[in-house]
């Protein structure tokens, strides 16, 4: 369905959300939908944020709100990125466009379109503080120490796990808990009317997909993106991108055969998640983006709380 098929209100008043696995065709059925109708497309992946890595990426070819925001050396943090895309929501809204968020990262998908209960931040130097007691005394009696500030924590991290027992030991003494006892992360709420949608692709085809897209990411020039990334400063987060060290250190062949293996674990990651988002529409991603835009349009309601072109 074009959009001369539609008839509606001034300004929109819903939000749009689309996740799937990488290489799902999230973002080119957001383009498909953006010719459609008067939208804003805004990205929830934590490794678009990054500028310098548009091809290791795939950042997409429309534009996009919240892609290349941030130089490599930033500590990208949900928090942050969740008052980024209020914002970009409220303003696309305030603009009668309808949002379009997609992206395939789970946290940043619902930080997107929720109110998020993010833990405090931790005080200056307490990770590091904190590692050295884990170090210092050990696992055993670190673990000790966190069933004396957070017993529910203690009981869902094992003593040998460090960061995550470094980790809550960080958020107890702050008040918070890395095993709160109500996990809002996938409640039904959300900031403003939202249809959400999932795309279902087979698994043999999303893996031959993901081959073909590694490769040519290579071809593309992904691994004189990658050196560059390194020969300058890079976060914590940055340097956790799929493929980053892989296409800056080994050889072509073996590059490709390690990412596209990592890209895969990563996609069944995301495929539970796609399982646990409440009122999820599920769509059959495995057809040209144009008839899956359509049919996502039809299903928010024929241009009845979306904007008209015209």
């Amino acid at each position: 369905m074009s959009g001369a098929d539609r008839s509606g209100p001034a300004g929109g008043s819903l939000v749009l959300g689309i996740f799937g696995p990488t290489a799902s065709g999230k973002s080119a059925i957001a383009e498909a939908i953006g010719e459609r109708i008067p939208a804003e497309l805004i990205s929830a992946d934590s490794a678009q944020v990054y500028c310098g890595l548009p091809i290791l990426t795939n950042q997409p070819r429309r534009a996009t709100r919240l892609v290349a925001i941030w130089a490599l050396e930033h500590e990208a943090s949900v928090g942050e990125y969740q008052r980024l895309a209020h914002a970009e929501i409220d303003r696309t809204l305030a603009a009668a466009r309808t949002p379009v968020v997609v992206g395939g990262t789970g946290l940043y998908f619902r930080a997107a379109l929720a109110e998020l209960e993010l833990p405090p931040p931790p005080a200056p130097g307490a990770r590091e503080r904190w590692a050295r007691i884990y170090d210092r005394v050990g696992a055993e009696r670190a673990h000790a120490l966190l069933t004396e500030h957070d017993p529910r924590a203690a009981e869902a991290v094992h003593a040998n796990d460090r960061r995550r027992v470094i980790r809550a030991l960080e958020l107890a003494e702050v008040g918070a808990s890395l095993a709160p006892r109500h996990d809002r992360l996938w409640a039904t709420a959300t900031r403003h009317p939202t249809l959400l949608f999932g795309l279902d692709v087979p698994e043999a085809v999303l893996n031959e997909r993901i081959e073909e897209r590694t490769r040519a990411m290579l071809d593309s020039g992904a691994a004189d993106e990658a050196r560059a990334a390194f020969a300058g400063p890079l976060s914590a987060t940055a340097a956790k991108i799929i493929g980053l060290r892989e296409a800056a250190e080994l050889p072509r062949q073996e590059a490709i055969e390690a990412i596209a293996l990592r890209t895969r674990r990563y996609a069944a990651y995301q495929r539970k998640w796609m399982r646990r988002i409440p009122g999820l529409i599920r769509l059959d991603g495995n057809r040209p983006p144009e008839d899956v835009a359509d049919e996502l349009l039809e299903m928010a309601g024929a241009g009845q709380r979306l904007p008209a072109h015209g």
